[in-house]
């Protein structure tokens, strides 16, 4: 069999969640110069509501800081007086487990590089006069705005490791300040989070907090325990050279519907949850507030300090955005994110809050590529009066002229064991792909493709192995939702392996059957896969579009899209799918309408019979049936296609199970 090399493509977010809003930030792109060449200089986006352009805040910034030797303006009625301040923020979000290296750029990113990198930034922001000779305080603070590991082959040997995981090594050694809760800390359910954390130490006092407003987990016993311990927080004070730092953390809202939260309750309130919290870092007199949030979108950040006020610095995670600065040296490939109006996004970007004050906002692409690096001057009345000029990310380089050695500790107790996992994995060979295998993630979020259809199939293969066993009806059809499948690239004809597999589906997410399905639902449920707006050429990518087996379906665009909430209740009707035919010619629906009929029975992941991406079952019983969907996909490559995947079952393009009209 002839053998390929796959490039490993960025991993993206599970769900479409804000699809419309993120698809416009990124919709255009700058070319990026070779390695060791500088970003082209932004142009200040034009602002959008709740927001402001950064030549515009720097002035008003400018104008605070000459009122500072006058009365100026108290920003609480509580704030504490002291002294100015030079304060360093050092930030990443969405590490996503890319302990490595980063995905298609070796070279740059990879945890023992960016363990490096952070602690020079660290010593030179704490360089400088002190404060006793003169001279202007300085301190710099270390902070991670979520989504902190991900399913995948690296995540999947600290599971096969044990606590302390990889990820929680690689992270306690870089040295946190606070770390926001993103979603796919959830993703493997509440008591693998609670690992993660304990890893970083068997005591409260060794490990940094965990910081969100807007999560109660106190249903959930061990994370319960890291609650009643002081390890995970609302809001937490940082002390840095006798200054206090407040720091508040919020998660997205729409926790429930992208990932497995379990019982932990997920307050929907945010801007007024953050508020209080806030009020309350102001009544001890707390006069500095960074908050650091994962709500999958630099927008929704804007929006949030827009109903603000008292924050100082927004640190956003969840979006993958790219915010850079003329001369900013960008990991090749890289490209500056822009904003609605089409204009690259210059770091920091800059909101108005409730009470006309500009508060900055920054983020940074994930996968360990760059440290964010924000430095910002307070007044001796804790008000925010400059950013400065060598604000922007750092990128994470083992090459010229910035490269990094990577930290030999990291290097040694986390990256090598990882990357011989990696490697077995990949010298492990499933079956023969005679046709290229299309995973690209817009592709397998928008249209059959013959990857989802192999997975698809791979579910479908698994429920009616295993019914018998775990006495369950055989599935008629399969559904995998396109969030699930992660490798985002095409893998080219030549060895399948098992490390393909843990890419296309690295979750811990297990093959189930849901028997009893009615015809109607089963339309919801097809509804909800193709409720996304349409775009310019087909359907917006959306992590809830569906790769199907054992049926075909036709469905119309130009429909009314289906609404529902997150308990799966049909708010508004779709009326966009046309035609459903299982394989044996059996039509569920014809011309838009049910044909009345037996009910079937649906092999599908346990995120989606749950509720996840929006799957409307509706609590319906389901059995899972003991292999999860990355062992399906493996076990039929090798065993059910007797290690052939061939170019007459999946053709590019797909066989046609998918038709939009």
């Amino acid at each position: 069999m002839p053998s390929r090399t796959t490039t490993r493509a960025p991993r993206r977010h599970r769900s479409g969640l804000a699809a419309a809003a993120v698809t416009a930030l990124t919709a255009g792109v700058l070319a990026v110069p070779a390695a060791g060449t500088a970003a082209p200089a932004p142009t200040s986006p034009v602002p959008t509501a709740g927001t402001t352009t950064a030549a515009a805040a720097a002035t008003a910034l400018e104008r605070r800081a000459k009122k500072d030797k006058s009365k100026g303006k108290k920003k609480g009625e509580n704030k504490r007086q002291g002294q100015a301040l030079r304060l360093t923020i050092l930030h990443n979000n969405d590490g996503e487990s890319q302990l490595l290296g980063a995905p298609g750029a070796e070279d740059f990113g990879g945890i023992a590089r960016f363990k490096t990198l952070s602690a020079q930034l660290k010593k030179e922001a704490r360089t400088g006069r002190s404060a006793r000779q003169g001279g202007l305080k300085r301190a710099a603070v270390m902070l991670s705005s979520g989504d902190n590991f991900l399913a995948g082959p690296e995540f999947t040997a600290s599971l096969e490791k044990g606590v302390p995981f990889y990820d929680s090594i690689g992270l306690d050694a870089v040295g946190y300040d606070a770390m926001a809760i993103g979603n796919h800390e959830f993703d493997f359910g509440p008591d693998v989070l609670a690992d993660f954390i304990t890893g970083f130490g068997a005591d409260a006092e060794d490990r940094p907090p965990f910081v969100s407003a807007n999560l109660d987990v106190s249903e959930e016993a061990s994370l319960a325990a890291l609650k009643a311990d002081g390890t995970i927080v609302r809001r937490t004070v940082v002390k840095k050279r006798g200054e206090r730092i407040g720091i508040v953390g919020a998660t997205t809202p729409a926790l429930r519907s992208v990932s497995s939260p379990r019982d932990v309750v997920v307050r929907q309130a945010v801007a007024a949850i953050v508020q209080n919290q806030v009020d309350a870092l102001s009544a001890k007199g707390v006069n500095k507030v960074i908050l650091i949030s994962h709500l999958q979108s630099i927008l929704e950040d804007q929006d949030l300090v827009s109903r603000l006020q008292g924050v100082d610095i927004a640190i956003a995670g969840g979006g993958d955005e790219l915010l850079a600065n003329e001369g900013d040296l960008l990991v090749p490939g890289d490209e500056i994110s822009v904003g609605l109006d089409g204009e690259p996004l210059s770091y920091p970007q800059y909101a108005t809050d409730a009470t006309d004050t500009e508060v900055p906002i920054v983020t940074t692409a994930g996968d360990y590529k760059y440290v964010g690096r924000l430095i910002v001057k307070f007044n001796r009345k804790g008000e925010l009066v400059k950013v400065g000029e060598r604000s922007g990310p750092v990128r994470v380089s083992g090459v010229a002229p910035d490269a990094v050695a990577p930290n030999p500790f990291v290097q040694r107790a986390v990256v090598e064991p990882v990357q011989a996992y990696v490697d077995q994995l990949a010298e492990t060979v499933l079956a023969d792909a005679e046709e290229p295998l299309d995973g690209t993630r817009n592709a397998v979020r928008s249209m059959e493709t013959n990857l989802g259809n192999l997975l698809a199939d791979a579910l479908l293969y698994a429920g009616r192995q295993n019914a018998a066993e775990f006495g369950v009806v055989e599935p008629d059809v399969a559904l995998q939702n396109a969030g699930g499948i992660r490798n985002g690239a095409v893998l080219e004809p030549g060895d399948f392996t098992a490390l393909d597999a843990f890419d296309v589906a690295p979750f811990t997410n297990f093959v189930s059957v849901v028997p009893g399905v009615s015809r109607s639902q089963f339309k919801e449920i097809l509804e909800n896969a193709v409720s996304a707006p349409a775009g310019e050429t087909g359907i917006s990518p959306d992590g809830q579009f569906a790769q199907v087996a054992g049926f075909s379906f036709v469905y119309d665009l130009s429909g009314q899209a289906q609404e529902v909430n997150d308990a799966g209740d049909v708010l508004t009707p779709g009326t966009r799918v046309q035609t459903v035919t299982l394989d044996d010619g059996t039509v569920l629906v014809e011309n838009g309408q049910v044909v009345e009929g037996a009910p079937i029975a649906v092999a599908t992941n346990d995120f989606s019979a749950r509720g996840g991406d929006q799957y409307p079952f509706r609590g319906l019983d389901f059995t899972t049936v003991g292999v999860t969907y990355q062992q399906a996909l493996a076990d039929y490559v090798a065993e059910g296609l007797g290690g052939v995947v061939t170019a007459e079952d999946y053709p590019a393009g797909g066989e046609g199970r998918i038709t939009a009209q």
